[in-house]
This record gives C-alpha cells, sequence and structure tokens, in this order.
C-alpha cells in the first residue's frame, strides 16, 4: 500500500488495532490514498458451516462420533445450534387390551405307565387396539420472529442444582468459583421429582425451586460456547456430552385423562394404556474410538452385557475415564404468551402463540374414538384424512365448540 502522508491523521500508526473501513465505491481522486489493495484489507472468506458426521436412532435421538466435534469447542456449539432448528414432539400411545383364557392339551403319564391327555387353561393377552399419533409443536410462520415463536430457547442448569458437569456423578456448582461437590442422594431425588412434575405440568426446564417461571433460561454461570469449550479439553477415552429438547406449554396429565375419558365413551371397559412420548429429544457427542462407537450400538452393548463383558467397561467408565455432560439444552412450547404494541387506545397487549392443548383434542378427538371402536393396530402414527380437514373448513362448523 503507498499512502500519501498529507493525507494521515496525527494519530495514525502502524499498530492501530481498529479494523479497517468496509470497501466502497472508489472515486477518481483514490489514487491518492490507495494505489495497490493489500491481501489483508481484503474481506475475509465467507464462514463454511463444518458437516459433521451423525446418525439417527430409532426414537429420533441424534448420536455423533465425530472427532473435530471432540476437539474444537466452536464446532460442537455450532453443531448444537444447527441440531437444536429441529424440534422434537410428542408420540401420543394408546393400547387397550383385555385377557383371554385358552385351552391347551397336555399329554401326562399315569403311575402304570398309560398316558392321558389333560386339559390346562392359559391367560393369553389380547390387543384390542395399538396406535400413535404425532403431536408437533407449532413452527414459526412469517408473520412471527425467531424471538416470538415456540421455540428453540436455549436454557441451563442452574449452579444450584444437580447435573452431570464432567464427571460421573451429579454435582452442584460452588458459588464464587469454589469448585465443585457431590450432590447428594436426596438433592439428586427432589431434582428428579421437581423435573418430572415439571412435564407432566407443562412447565419450562428453568422454574425455581418454588415452582415460578424466571425469564432467565441460561441459569448457569456457565455459557453453552463454555461448556462446549470444556467438554472438549477433556481427554477421556468414555466422555458423552448430552443436549435435551424438552417441549413444554401443555399440561400432559390432564390431556392423557381426556383421551381416556373418549376412550371411555366408546364403552370399551378393558384394560386401557395412554402416554406421551417424547421423540427426537437427545443429542449425544461421544469419542471418535471404537469402544464409544461400540457401546453407541444397542446390539453390540447387548452382547457385552450377555457375556459379562459389560460390568467391567462400566467401571473403566465409571472410575478412571468417563465423563458426563447434561447442563444445557433447548426448550419448545407448544404455546406462548407475548407482548406486542396495540392501537394507541390499548397500548401493550398480549397475544398467544402456538397451539392451545383443548385445541389440539378438539382437532383429534373423533380420530381417536374411531380408531378404538375399529379396534385399530399400526405402529404408522395416524393421520388426519382429507375428509375430515375438508369439513372442519366449512363456514360455521366450528361455532359450536
Amino acid at each position: 500500500m503507498i499512502l500519501n502522508k498529507d493525507f494521515l491523521p496525527d494519530n495514525a500508526g502502524p499498530s492501530s488495532s481498529e479494523p479497517p473501513p468496509p470497501f466502497t465505491d472508489i472515486d477518481e481522486s483514490s489514487h491518492l490514498l490507495i494505489d495497490i489493495t493489500p491481501l489483508e484489507l481484503e474481506p475475509p472468506p465467507q464462514f463454511a458451516p463444518y458437516d459433521a458426521e451423525f446418525f439417527t436412532t430409532g426414537n429420533g435421538d441424534i448420536v455423533s462420533h465425530d472427532a473435530h466435534l471432540n476437539t474444537d469447542g466452536e464446532a460442537l456449539y455450532r453443531f448444537l445450534l444447527s441440531q437444536s432448528l429441529q424440534a422434537p414432539y410428542y408420540q401420543l400411545h394408546c393400547r387397550g387390551t383385555h385377557t383371554e383364557s385358552r385351552p391347551r392339551f397336555v399329554n401326562r403319564t399315569n403311575s402304570d405307565g398309560s398316558t392321558r391327555q389333560d386339559t390346562e387353561f392359559d391367560t393369553v393377552p389380547i390387543t384390542d387396539f395399538d396406535f400413535y399419533i404425532d403431536i408437533y409443536p407449532s413452527p414459526p410462520t412469517s408473520s412471527t420472529s425467531l424471538n416470538d415463536s415456540c421455540g428453540p430457547v436455549h436454557w441451563s442448569v442452574s449452579d444450584s442444582e444437580p447435573a452431570y458437569r464432567g464427571h460421573m456423578v451429579q454435582e452442584i456448582e460452588l458459588p464464587l468459583g469454589g469448585g465443585k461437590r457431590k450432590a447428594t442422594w436426596s438433592e439428586s431425588r427432589e431434582y428428579a421429582k421437581r423435573c418430572s412434575e415439571r412435564v407432566t405440568r407443562g412447565s419450562p426446564p428453568w422454574v425455581s425451586r418454588d415452582n415460578t417461571s424466571q425469564s432467565v433460561a441460561l441459569r448457569s454461570s456457565k455459557s453453552l460456547r463454555q461448556w462446549a469449550d470444556e467438554y472438549c479439553a477433556s481427554s477421556k477415552h468414555l466422555k458423552e456430552f448430552v443436549y435435551e429438547k424438552v417441549l413444554y406449554g401443555w399440561d400432559i396429565k390432564q390431556l392423557e385423562e381426556a383421551v381416556r375419558t373418549i376412550i371411555s365413551t366408546t364403552s370399551y371397559d378393558e384394560s386401557i394404556e395412554v402416554s406421551f412420548n417424547i421423540k427426537n429429544s437427545k443429542v449425544y457427542v461421544r469419542p471418535h474410538n471404537d469402544l464409544s462407537r461400540m457401546l453407541s450400538n444397542k446390539w453390540l452393548k447387548f452382547l457385552c452385557i450377555i457375556f459379562l463383558i459389560y460390568p467391567f467397561i462400566w467401571l473403566f467408565r465409571r472410575f478412571y475415564s468417563g465423563g458426563r455432560w447434561e447442563v444445557c439444552g433447548g426448550a419448545y412450547s407448544f404455546k406462548r404468551e407475548v407482548t406486542e404494541d396495540g392501537p394507541e387506545t390499548i397500548g401493550r397487549e398480549r397475544k398467544l402463540i402456538g397451539v392451545r392443548e383443548g385445541e389440539w383434542f378438539r382437532k383429534w378427538e373423533g380420530v381417536i374414538r374411531r380408531s378404538v371402536l375399529r379396534r385399530y393396530v399400526s405402529s404408522t402414527p395416524v393421520t388426519l384424512s382429507s375428509d375430515e380437514e375438508d369439513h372442519r373448513s366449512l363456514v360455521g362448523y366450528l361455532d359450536g365448540y
């Protein structure tokens, strides 16, 4: 670069830390300042996202043994952000069974050596219906911004809550940089109980001990990126980083009771099972070595258990070269209230984003009832037929609800 000294400011110098100004159109007098464009002033190349290796389990979870994700905190952080864009979902499972006594003939030998045939009755379970329904949170629309959508909201566990923070036991982060201590059995039990209640009530994962929601979702003293850096700095052979996706906003317990009520209206009075199982809820990052990959294969892990190899692996991981990080995740809401500016006469008003559990139930209650009456059995999730979608669009159809 050739610079005219008459145009230099008094404080100019080679050690200036200010970045160069953005490139603009060059006019006729530009040659007085710049004759050659040096390489260091050229705009930096665009960031190319790293395409990490991973596979999907039967439950929809993501598992990666990519070597780069285990050594580069920035790559791991961006991988978690990209995976958080795919929301988890609930899968409603309804199953009805009854038992029947069925005869079977057994040959027996008498004391004199002759044989006779006796009849015994066995109790056999019979499946009457068994079906699934997928329930997805509402994705953002063109009229909602990312902050006003139903997810993801990144969250982390508070320092005072038991969590896996790099060891094989749950720990609590001490204040003022005092390190960590092992959580007691009662602390871990109470925390697990609160988490279970939170799920059934539909509360967000960052609720406090008194069950009140807080506006701050990232409650850890470390950021998500810092946790990723800490994981990558570890040299443990059987370490594991877990990013958990959670759903909130619906009272799952009440919704489960509503589904049971609908099934009972069909006069079915046998054994009923109703459950809401979350899918695509975990992202696992594990080391790039044969032992870690073997434990990610459920069949090889099963063989290790059968041949009594797994107990030695468990001891090796527990006391020598294992570590777990389960401190953060993404939260996705079925419904959420946001504040927006309304007319001048109203001021700021509340707006509901998403779908309420009652709205979903009204849409699917007929499908659930007919599936029970038809004794439907299938592992393929049930979908709404085109006929049902058509008649629901009729003007006035929902006025009576």
